[in-house]
Order: structure tokens, then C-alpha cells, then sequence
């Protein structure tokens, strides 16, 4: 077996694990954090910048969201040979370059509205209607881009393994 495809397995293995950790803090996030957030904008959306005041999300997943482009990277270089894995590793990476864009391009600015200008600049109908869209459209994007995600990086570490597992056993090495 060659080097790169003694590295594809633990590599997929951190892949599947910070993907994981970011799933897992997604729907935290949705179904602890978000309700309270969002009882009662814009109330709510000022308790939360107290609340916040130390470190938020801004803090926490960025970084975590790079690290999973650089593992899903990394994991899909190493995998690529194993065609049963392949198309899953892909598919998981670009789900979660998906939702990476789709928050810098859109959560971010309306994070910035809510919590940063607030009603300082902005009407309190108007936080309302931001906390609206957002929420909205968190469960549309960020929710299924991150469920798809970790659903690929599931079943590409599984096809990893499973190759990993035939090889061993297999006259010429290869499955």
C-alpha cells in the first residue's frame, strides 16, 4: 500500500471529526442558542450582545469552518485513488464550501446588522426583519449544507476504511 493511502485513512479520520464537531455545534446552536436569540428581536438580540460579550460564534466558527476546508482538502487529495470514496469526500467538501460561502456572503453581513450596529443605526421593524431572514434562512442553508456535509464525510471515511480493511486481505494489496 503507498504512503499516500496510508495517510488517506487518518486523514479522512480528522476530516470526519471536526466535521462532526461543527455539525454537532450547528444544531446546537439552532436549537439552544437561536430560540433565545431570537424570542423577542430586538430586545433579544441586545441581551444576546451581553451575553456574548466574551466570546460569541464569531470567535468559534470561523476557524472551525477552515479547518474543515483544509482536512476535506486534505482527505479528498489522499482519497482520490479510492473511487468509492472519492465522490463522497468531494461532496462533503463542497457542501461545506457551500455553507461557508453562504455565511460569509450572507449570515455575516446580517450578524453585523444585529449585533454590531444594532438599533444604534438601525429601526428596531427593521432588526426584526433581519432576525426574520435569518432564521429563515439559517434552517434552508446553513442546517442542510452542514447535514450533507457530514453525511458525505461519514460515508467517505466508511468507503475509506472498508478499502482499507479489503486491501489488508487481498493477494495483491489492492481492493
Amino acid at each position: 500500500m503507498k504512503k499516500a493511502q496510508r495517510l488517506a485513512l487518518p486523514v479522512a479520520t480528522a476530516y470526519l471529526w471536526v466535521m462532526m464537531v461543527l455539525f454537532g455545534a450547528i444544531v446546537l446552536e439552532t436549537f439552544m442558542i437561536y430560540p433565545n436569540v431570537f424570542a423577542d428581536p430586538p430586545e433579544s438580540l441586545s441581551l444576546t450582545m451581553d451575553f456574548l460579550s466574551v466570546s460569541g460564534p464569531s470567535d468559534f466558527f470561523p476557524p472551525l469552518g477552515f479547518a474543515t476546508w483544509v482536512f476535506g482538502a486534505g482527505a479528498l487529495a489522499l482519497s482520490w485513488p479510492m473511487k468509492a470514496a472519492r465522490w463522497w469526500v468531494l461532496f462533503s467538501l463542497a457542501m461545506i464550501v457551500c455553507e461557508g460561502v453562504a455565511s460569509i456572503l450572507y449570515f455575516w453581513p446580517r450578524n453585523e446588522v444585529m449585533f454590531v450596529e444594532g438599533l444604534e443605526v438601525h429601526s428596531a421593524e427593521y432588526l426584526k426583519q433581519v432576525a426574520r431572514e435569518f432564521e429563515a434562512w439559517h434552517w434552508r442553508s446553513r442546517m442542510g449544507f452542514n447535514a450533507l456535509a457530514a453525511i458525505g464525510a461519514f460515508v467517505g471515511f466508511v468507503r475509506l476504511y472498508r478499502h482499507r480493511l479489503l486491501s489488508r486481505y487481498s493477494l495483491d494489496g489492492e481492493a
